[in-house]
């Protein structure tokens, strides 16, 4: 029997949840609470299921977000996510199909590019994905770090106060608004994404376990970080706590607050390890401890994979700190962001057009994702044979269009 690809219809919806539950391996048991939580933030015109005799068999949705780019331009993008093919149905393209449909789609909006977290590396590259940011876990050891146990507040003339969820609620969306302002790769949040985050009327399946959570706030006054927190229970023969604190959430909007939030995480009593969550590889968290090696990294990997779908508004959205010229020959199976485009930027601003100009670099379209928020160097790809350097010299001066002096950083999952 032919499976059938269609854009989901309301009835179809726990069905296309039980799917969902399948190819992510949870418990396929979906309860009305589920459905009725789920219903009003989901638009079905950009849901997609596979069908095969009346089962859903595979999943796919996508909903709009902004992505920040170099600068703080705020991008149109589309962002994919409930990507599942049943195991009984695997090896039948019926991801390609969806996500051929999925990305004209975008493109015919005017979304400038599609994103995604990627659970599998080897799966979206052949789409003209790419990572565009990585990310890093640590745990520290406390005990290890050498710092000054009668910490008791920052010395900046800032505090660090504890507050109850309702008032993190209101002010975690301005901290975070203003981080997205600024900080590349990070992503806007749906209502629902706050509420699953915060905890707002979570499903009972969820078993939501409250954190805790903790502002920075400035000499003045200003709120510029926030922690969201847990800790467990745990003694060790002789009566002596052996607890971590494993961090759900932390935003920092200035060094101040990102110092001071790690300081107060590790300064709690009875918390012996402090497992920092998924953070931006160059996070001031290491190199802040007295010794940096009580940061043992547990997790690096890539994180958000990023699908170019016009050229020149991602280039010319973006800010640049020098002057250059560039010719990229882009290469795109899809046919849907390729060709020879020439980039002529400055600090004051900067234009992409086509061209039939002479290519200095060509690339698939996937590389430029992985350039473009300037977390990557031209030179390593064309290393990696993953750039093709036309012109001598032309990576090199790539990097210095391109890269930033900080890495770009999405602290979402999606």
């Amino acid at each position: 029997m032919t499976v059938d690809v269609r854009t989901l219809t309301e009835s179809e919806l726990p069905d296309w949840l039980r799917a969902r539950r399948t190819g992510f391996l949870t418990t396929p048991v979906v309860t009305d609470a589920e459905v009725a939580k789920v219903r009003p933030h989901t638009d079905l015109s950009r849901v997609q299921g596979a069908f095969d005799g009346g089962r859903c068999v595979a999943t796919f949705r996508s909903f709009a977000q902004e992505l920040t780019a170099v600068g703080g331009a705020a991008l149109p993008a589309s962002a994919v996510t409930a990507v599942t093919v049943s195991p009984t149905h695997r090896r039948r393209g019926l991801l390609s199909r969806m996500m051929r449909t999925d990305l004209a789609a975008a493109k015919e909006r005017g979304d400038v590019v599609s994103t995604l977290i990627a659970a599998e590396y080897p799966i979206y590259g052949r789409y003209g994905f790419g990572p565009a940011t990585w990310t890093t876990e640590w745990t520290v050891d406390v005990r290890r770090a050498a710092l000054d146990p009668r910490w008791s507040g920052p010395d900046d003339g800032g505090r660090i106060d504890l507050v109850d969820a309702p008032e993190l609620r209101t002010t975690a969306r301005r901290v975070h608004d203003r981080l997205r302002a600024v900080r590349p790769g990070v992503v806007s949040r749906t209502e629902l994404g706050w509420q699953l985050r915060t905890g707002v009327d979570p499903l009972p399946e969820e078993q939501w376990r409250e954190p805790f959570y903790a502002l920075y706030r400035s000499a003045a006054g200003e709120v510029e970080g926030y922690v969201a927190y847990t800790a467990d229970d745990r003694w060790d023969d002789g009566k002596q706590p052996m607890n971590t604190a494993t961090v759900r959430e932390l935003i920092a909007l200035t060094p101040a607050a990102e110092r001071a939030l790690w300081r107060f995480l590790c300064s709690i009593d009875w918390i012996t390890k402090v497992k920092s969550g998924y953070r931006a590889p160059d996070e001031l968290l290491p190199l802040l401890l007295p010794d940096p090696r009580a940061a043992r990294v547990t997790t690096h990997a890539d994180w958000l994979w990023v699908r170019i779908l016009d050229v020149v508004r991602v280039l010319e959205s973006r800010t640049y700190g020098t002057s250059g010229a560039l010719v990229l020959e882009l290469r795109d199976a899809a046919g849907l962001a390729g060709g020879r485009f020439l980039l002529d930027a400055s600090p004051e601003g900067a234009s992409c057009a086509p061209t039939r100009r002479a290519a200095d670099l060509v690339m698939d379209i996937g590389e430029l994702a992985v350039l473009f928020l300037g977390d990557e160097s031209a030179v390593r790809l064309a290393a990696l044979g993953r750039v093709e350097e036309s012109v001598p010299g032309a990576a090199a001066r790539a990097d210095l269009l391109l890269r930033t002096s900080r890495r770009p950083w999405c602290p979402d999952v999606f």
